[in-house]
């Protein structure tokens, strides 16, 4: 009989970042379960930790490399794969110039640390402009309003749900997110014990979502006008003397042009835009005022509107006037243990941020953090002249799905001349790719998380090995990126990756600014792992750190031997310590944040007839790519269209009928879900459905292909600073499907 032991594996599905404990006979994963010794989850675990065994075991994931040979994409060899990219893609970059190759990155880019440490080293290599990332479809206007005020694009205010009593949550789903750009596994139970101490939580939000449904108070509001709630909220702290900003008091600037820019957004003015009430506006400025441990938290739902860097730049300035930011219980800064910006270097003062430093191609949109939107990708293939798109890299990503208007895209990528993707499947996009190079299951790989902790509702450092070895002789992740850099430095596909691994050490020594050769300061290790060591032993709880704790100085092989993590505490105030402005201080009113509130208009918008559509997100099914694992397909439907009963008893729709959603040209067809969840006026559908494209190998998702939310807009509206795309707030015509 073979052996049983257990492993630890920190998820790497979501954002919660859920410390698991995997039980394995041989080579089969038996059981997997939270771990009640993790610092951070606490035996805390999603369904989506489950799922780990069926993505592990999917007989639909690939295995090995795939080339398109005579419109066919059939399997081949590495060697195979790595050649034909040489054959096919140098020429390309040598005939049409570095600006001609674009690089894709999607969402689990970000989660799995191989991935997020080497994709740099590509992009320096490919020398393009054209990088397009998830990023762009959800996230920018946090990073840049976090940018702007705070100097650096990672470091972000979170709120300190373990010690909070009052939590503000507007466009956020925390129940079944667990946190976004907010690691907080379990949030229920942190919501329960907070409210058990007497604390209260209120949900603003065109749905009552699941968190709305625990919480003391839920308020409607009509989607894509959540500036004008906040903006009257800054009105009302500023207009009734509540300013205080305690003891930030002194690291700020800008207060008087902050309050300036707002006047115009009265309650009154914001109430019959927003659709809440005046008294209710009124009501959560001065409870968020009154409160010594409070904060207000935004996520998706304010970012992917026309406002969005405006709603997350007002978020963080309403913890900030009611001296609530950097606060136990308020919105605060964590101090991760590696690859943090905001604990090297000088403390206090930095460079800030430059962004704008070029305009794409076609529509001239600026950049942001070396990104441009993902929703610009089908126009710069399509339209020609100098820099055209004329191959493409995409790396864990499916933009047909996630992106906007992705028919369009879809259709776009037929017209390369060439396409790599790095997948673990073949998706509705990568099965447009002439070759895929697969991954390794996350099970087969070691992990530490290189974002979350700097987003973090606890200080904390954990690692964990793979639970697996890789069985085919096949390479990870870091080292089929070292050999696509290589291919497109000219260097060959038989280029030395030790010798390139060492290069990319001797950078991460640079940032660092550590004297020592990279070899010998690892102890022989190499890759990611080697990248880990240098950064935590040369971190701020490292073996030099001024403000190390008590306990052994952190290493990979320290915390190898501490499967669960150690826990390094709960957030401590760190301004002006975490400040990278080049003033030293909190910037209040960027100029940029400003110009924008001024151009808003304080006019009744005009409606044309219709709906107006939201989207959701399902524990679930976090990305497209979910869909095809068994334990998170089954159940009921998740891609309805809700509908509140009045609208529904207009429109003629009935529950379990289907509807046809049109918006211009785009039309599709949803199951209805007929609830008063969403607010009269509102029907909501989520994004990433569609899997029914012919190409692709996703059996279980291809059993019930759903329809998407991104499949009705055509990506045109943006956030007015960044270009992230409006996902929702569109007007919608409805009619029952006949």
């Amino acid at each position: 009989m073979a052996s049983e032991n257990s492993s630890y594996q920190i998820c790497p599905l979501c954002e919660a970042c859920c410390g698991l404990e995997i039980r394995v006979v041989g080579a089969q994963v038996q059981s997997i379960r939270g771990l009640s010794s993790d610092v951070l989850s606490k035996g805390f675990m999603c369904p989506k930790g489950v799922a780990l065994k069926d993505l592990h075991e999917d007989a639909d994931r690939l295995r090995v490399p795939l080339i398109r040979r005579n419109g066919v994409l059939v399997e081949s060899t590495w060697t195979e794969a790595f050649e034909e990219i040489e054959r096919r893609l140098l020429p390309i970059q040598r005939r049409f110039g570095r600006q001609s190759i674009g690089l894709v990155l999607g969402n689990p880019s970000g989660h799995k640390p191989a991935l997020m440490l080497y994709i740099p080293q590509l992009i320096k290599a490919l020398g393009t402009r054209n990088v397009f990332s998830a990023m762009s479809l959800d996230s920018m206007p946090k990073h840049l309003s976090s940018g702007m005020m705070f100097g650096h694009w990672l470091t972000l205010a979170v709120p300190d749900i373990e010690r909070s009593s009052l939590l503000i949550v507007l466009g956020a789903n925390p129940a079944v997110s667990n946190g976004s750009l907010w690691t907080v596994p379990d949030f229920r139970g942190k919501a329960k014990a907070l409210r058990a101490r007497g604390g209260r939580i209120v949900v603003i939000d065109p749905r009552r979502t699941e968190t709305a449904q625990f919480a003391d108070e839920h308020h409607f509001i009509r989607p894509g006008t959540d500036v004008f709630l906040l903006a009257s909220m800054v009105h009302v702290l500023f207009d009734e003397n509540l300013v205080k900003l305690r003891h930030v008091e002194g690291n700020v600037t800008g207060l008087a042009e902050l309050n300036s820019v707002t006047r115009r957004f009265s309650p009154r003015v914001a109430s019959r835009i927003c659709g809440v009430p005046v008294e209710v506006i009124k009501a959560l400025a001065r409870a968020l005022a009154g409160s010594d441990r409070g904060c207000i938290y935004g996520r998706m739902g304010i970012s992917t509107q026309r406002h969005g860097s405006l709603c997350n730049w007002l978020v963080d300035c309403l913890n900030t006037l009611t001296g609530n930011l950097d606060r136990p219980g308020g919105a605060m800064f964590p101090r991760a243990a590696a690859f943090s910006a905001n604990t090297r270097g000088a403390a206090g003062t930095g460079r800030g941020i430059v962004v704008n430093r070029y305009q794409s191609r076609v529509s001239h949109v600026p950049e942001c953090f070396g990104e441009l939107p993902m929703t610009l990708l089908a126009e710069e293939i399509e339209t020609g002249g100098p820099d055209q798109l004329r191959a493409l890299i995409t790396i864990a990503g499916n933009p047909v799905l996630s992106v906007p208007n992705g028919r369009k895209l879809e259709r776009a990528l037929t017209g390369l001349e060439f396409m790599v993707s790095v997948d673990l499947y073949l998706n509705e996009t990568t099965s447009h790719a002439d070759v895929i190079l697969p991954g390794v299951s996350p099970l087969e790989s070691s992990h530490f998380d290189v974002l979350f902790p700097q987003f973090s509702g606890r200080n904390h450092a954990r690692y964990s090995p793979a639970v697996f070895e890789t069985l085919e002789q096949r390479p990870s992740e870091w080292e089929i990126l070292l050999r696509l850099s290589a291919i497109v430095r000219d260097l060959g596909v038989e280029s030395d990756l030790r010798r390139l691994d060492d290069e990319v050490a001797a950078a991460a020594l640079s940032r660092l600014s550590v004297e020592v050769l990279a070899s010998q300061d690892s102890g022989g290790l190499v890759g990611p792992e080697r990248l880990f060591d240098l950064e935590l032993r040369h971190g701020p709880y490292g073996a030099n750190a001024s403000n190390r704790t008590d306990g052994e100085p952190l290493s990979v092989s320290v915390l190898a031997a501490t499967p669960g993590g150690v826990d390094l505490g709960p957030l401590t105030p760190r301004i002006p310590e975490a400040l990278r402005t080049p003033s030293g201080l909190i910037e209040l009113a960027p100029a940029e944040c400003r110009q924008a509130l001024d151009a808003v208009s304080v006019d009744l918008p005009e409606t044309s007839a219709g709906l107006q559509i939201i989207g959701r997100r399902d524990v679930r099914s976090n990305n497209s790519w979910m869909h095809n694992l068994k334990t998170l397909a089954k159940g009921p439907a998740r891609f309805t269209l809700l509908v509140h009963p009045v609208d529904a008893s207009i429109l003629g729709l009935t529950e379990g009928g289907s509807a046809v959603v049109t918006r211009g040209d785009s039309k599709l067809t949803a199951p209805v879900q007929i609830s008063d969840s969403v607010m009269q006026g509102v029907v909501c559908l989520p994004h990433g459905w569609g899997h029914d494209s012919p190409g692709s190998r996703l059996k279980i998702a291809s059993e019930r292909p759903g329809a998407s939310l991104n499949d009705l807009s055509d990506g045109s509206t943006g956030d007015s600073l960044t270009g992230t795309a409006c996902l929702s707030g569109y007007r919608v015509h409805i009619a029952p499907f006949n």
